[in-house]
Order: C-alpha cells, then structure tokens, then sequence
C-alpha cells in the first residue's frame, strides 16, 4: 500500500508545537519569502503580469538572470555571455546567475595575462561587478519611490506581530539567506526589538562576542543574516566590519557562485553559521524553514550535523514544489536524519518515510472549516475510473503551508483568531 501522511495530523501538530512557548523556535527562510512579498505601486495597489498574476517584489533567480542580461548592452559582454551560456549548455548546466558568476570567477583564477571568452582579467572583473551592481539594485526595493513598501512588506509585518504576541519563554530566532530589508521593514514596523549582531550608535560595528551571548538582552529576536545584507561594508580604517545605510556597492554579501561556499566560512557569517548549529545542537527546539531552495551546501551540511548532534531538535521544511519526488534535492538532504521533515505541496518526507499527502478519516466537524484553509483537497476520482474490488481513496491534496503566505496566515490566526492579518 502507498505510503501516505495526513496533513490534519502534521497541521494540529505543528500548532501544538507553536503554541507551547517552553519550546525554542527558529526560523530560516530563503529568496522565496521575499519572492512571495507583492510588488505594488506607489499607491499600494498590486502590479499584475500578462498573465494576471501578482508580481513579486523580489524577482526569483530566472527572472533576475533575464532581467541582468537584457540590461547589458557592451558588445564585448554581450559576445561572452554567449560563449559563456555555449559552455554551460555543454556541460549539462543552466544559464543563470550562480553558474554565470562562477563560470566568471572560474576564468579570473586562470585568465592571468591572457583572454577568456575575448576579456582580459580587468574586463573580467568589470563584468562579474556589473553582476553584482544589478543583483543589488534588484533587491534594493527600499529605495525604490514607485514601490510603496509598507504595503509590499506586508506580509514581513505580519510575522513580526505574531513575534510580538507569541510572548515565548525563549528568544526566537530567525535566519535568513535574503540580502533585503523586508524583515527590519516589518520588525520596525511593529517597534519589535531584535539583535543582529551590531553594536554601537554612530557606525555599528559587527561583534562576534555578543553574537555568541545568549544572555545578552535575552528576549530580543534574533536576526542572523547568513549571507550578509544591505548596508554591510568593511571600515578600511576601523579595520572591522560596519553597518550603514550609505554603503551602496561595495557592502559584504555572499553573491550566488560556487565560491559562496569559501565565503561563507569568512565572518561575519561563520559566527551566523554557529548560531544555527548552535540552536539544532540546543535540546527541545524546532527549527522551521520556509522559502529556501536547499541549494547551500555549507548551510545543508550545517543543518545534518547539527541533528546528528541533537537528541530532541526537530527541523521542518516547508518546500514550495509540486514536483518534489525522491530525487529531489530537498528530499535527498532530509534522508540524512529522521529528525528532518521535508514538507513539499503534493508529499513529504516524515520519520524517513516518503509519502503523498491524504487524509487518513475526514475531519471532526469543528476542524473541517480550519484543516480545509491549509490543506486543498484534490477533486474525487470519478467512479468510471475505478476498478472493482479496488481499495477506498483517501482524499490526497495540497499543503498550503509551504507557502509563505499561508504560513503567515497560519501564525496569525493562531494569535488573532477572530482577526486574521492586515489588522
């Protein structure tokens, strides 16, 4: 018999754990929460495609490959981008942005005196920080005048004030691999205290120490930023690392290339890499992660170790993939521990066992209305396509929870019950 996993049983589940607040949790979340984020107009009104679907304030990896490379207009860029995509197409590799930067920096460690794809080192250069200029003002969407990002940073604010109210015993603790704004944007928004690793007035300064204090302003939510931010910048002079709203292009990100993994063991996110492990490590935690792809293979390690390491820790993905499978990368990474749930739309990964998504019985009467908001059940199979003597079909479906949206909802009515979000 198919193996299969009841989403009344993990939703009642996950509320449980979110409204005991002795339990520790955490947050990582990737690109794909600030994708969900819409991109409005000035007047806060959602801006459709052709299609009539609402854009994302933050364009995902596809559309920011397309939208850098029609901006590029140098001849001689234009003619190496396109031997660039030839030997990506070769190898089996997709032309966009991680492969782009890391074919760039690939030939900037052999090109020496010589040219690569008809560039020279210094142009090579030129064009990996063209790369990085674009990816920035992409995601810069808070300097953006025809943007009104209070309304576009919605949802951000709704997290903060479900923060705000969950009144938990310990700090939470949220990760992230975004370079934007979006969660300060909320998080200010609602006057929610939180750390990120600065200290100091005038020009904060990173500090690794207070980064490792767990009793320092102990119920501030925690902020940790793995692939560094906007703002970010190195004081030459102070010979340390800074925050400021006037750095513009030459702050500390990990961009997307192959090399973000060297990077990534550099401060400041060496110390945000230790916090993570550090709260898996912890006993009688959870750790829920939303929008993130599984594409780090530095966080990815970081998250199995930390598991083999843990007695009582659970981490629970949400994967928004309505193709996830048992080849897929997300499910590959959660086989390594049993304490790894791997909760894609269609199936999931839960205790090792990979299954679809199916109501084992139907619902009490007081859960229909609230399991029917997060789980959207598949149409019947009509009875011409049923066999005789075949067993009864269990009412498969979607998980909404995976995404970012309907999580957010999702904490909020948990909170505000009789409110629901944009109050």
């Amino acid at each position: 018999m198919e193996k299969v996993h009841d989403p009344r049983e993990f939703i009642r589940g996950i509320q449980q754990i979110l409204i005991n607040n002795t339990i520790r949790i955490g947050f990582l979340f990737g690109a794909g929460t600030s994708m969900a984020a819409p991109l409005t107009d000035s007047d806060g009104e959602p801006i459709k495609d052709e299609k009539n679907r609402i854009k994302p304030l933050i364009p995902g990896v596809w559309a920011m490959t397309d939208s850098i490379i029609a901006g590029i207009v140098e001849a001689k860029f234009k003619k190496a981008l396109e031997t660039i995509k030839a030997e990506l197409e070769e190898n089996n590799s997709a032309f966009m942005l991680e492969n782009i930067i890391s074919a760039i920096d690939q030939k900037l460690k052999v090109v020496g005196k010589d040219t690569l794809c008809g560039l020279n080192k210094e142009e090579l250069k030129e064009l990996r920080i063209l790369f990085q200029k674009e990816i920035r003002s992409l995601v810069s969407v808070h300097n953006n005048p025809d943007i009104n990002i209070e309304k576009s940073s919605q949802l951000h604010t709704d997290f903060a004030r479900w923060v705000n109210n969950a009144s938990r015993k310990n700090a939470n603790g949220v990760f992230t691999t975004n370079y934007d704004y979006l969660f300060e944007l909320g998080f200010e928004s609602k006057k929610l205290p939180y750390f990120d690793g600065f200290v100091g007035g005038y020009k904060p300064f990173f500090d690794p120490v207070s980064v490792e204090n767990d009793y320092l302003i102990p119920k501030w939510t925690r902020l940790w930023k793995l692939h560094g931010s906007l703002g970010w910048g190195y004081d030459d002079k102070e010979e340390r690392i800074i925050r400021s709203r006037e750095i513009s292009d030459d702050g500390i990100v990990i961009y997307p290339s192959l090399l973000k993994y060297d990077d990534s063991r550099k401060q400041p996110y060496s110390s945000y890499i230790e916090r993570l492990s550090s709260f898996i490590k912890k006993d009688d935690g959870v750790l829920f992660i939303c929008g993130y792809s599984f594409g780090d293979e530095h966080i990815n390690d970081t998250i199995i170790n930390a598991l083999a390491q843990s007695k009582s820790t659970t981490v629970i993905a949400l994967v928004f993939d309505k193709a996830l499978d048992e080849d897929s990368t997300a499910i590959k990474v959660g086989r390594n521990s049993n304490k790894f749930m791997i909760c894609g739309n269609k199936a999931a990964l839960i205790g090792g066992i990979f299954g679809k998504w199916a109501l084992k019985r139907e619902p009490a009467k007081d859960d229909f209305e609230f399991i029917d908001q997060f789980f959207d059940r598949d149409a019947p199979l009509p009875v011409a396509d049923k066999g005789q003597g075949d067993e009864k079909e269990l009412p498969t479906g979607e998980l909404k929870l995976v995404d970012f949206n309907a999580l957010i909802e999702f904490l909020v009515d948990l909170s505000y019950p009789n409110e629901g979000r944009y109050e």
